[in-house]
């Protein structure tokens, strides 16, 4: 983002504050390519296919962004986050909506009788799984969930996270490592 356009974020985000709807267009214009390089790299990163495009995830996150109606963030890098926010909750609901559509209608079910096929995780239960575990964070300590929602959900590198939470790159690896271990932990329950 340029110097200009760096200037002109902090003003309309405080117009996007006051629930200015043109501002929000704005924003969005303004920051479109972040989002879309935060979206092309989860979407590179997943290695699969149940989640949506950069485009539609993209887009979609748009319209949640946009229904909210007001954005209640100060800076770009809260705006970042706040994307990354709804991104995650655009892929989770995708994910739920794939996983319902596969298990219902009229198709037949055939149960596999094997112990590799039931201990294999799916990335679809991965998601959920993880999405899961950080509803249950959330009470605890909403600055894991944030680093977890943009490096998982937005595919943010430590540097990028610490810029947007405004801490330090170490911060950012020690609490990449605490939810690694939340996850080991409630995987062995």
């Amino acid at each position: 983002m340029d110097i200009e356009n760096a200037g002109n974020v902090t003003q309309i985000l405080a117009a996007a504050a006051g629930g200015d709807r043109t501002a929000i267009d704005q924003l969005y214009a303004i920051l479109y390519p972040e989002l879309r390089a935060m979206a092309h790299k989860r979407v590179r990163t997943s290695n699969n296919s149940e989640i949506l495009d950069t485009t539609a995830l993209v887009h979609e996150s748009y319209l949640r962004l946009a229904k909210a109606g007001k954005i209640a963030v100060e800076s770009r890098a809260q705006f970042l986050a706040y994307a990354a926010h709804v991104m995650r909750s655009v892929i989770v609901d995708y994910v739920r909506r794939s996983q319902a559509q596969r298990r219902g209608g009229r198709s037949v079910h055939v149960t596999l009788d094997t112990n590799l096929a039931e201990s294999m995780e799916s990335p679809a239960d991965e998601i959920i799984r993880i999405s899961d575990l950080l509803e249950e964070l959330a009470g605890v300590d909403k600055r894991l969930v944030s680093v977890v929602e943009m490096r998982y959900f937005a595919a943010l590198d430590n540097d990028e996270i610490a810029e947007c939470l405004g801490v330090t790159d170490r911060t950012v690896r020690r609490d990449l490592e605490k939810v690694r271990l939340l996850l080991v932990d409630a995987s062995a329950e």
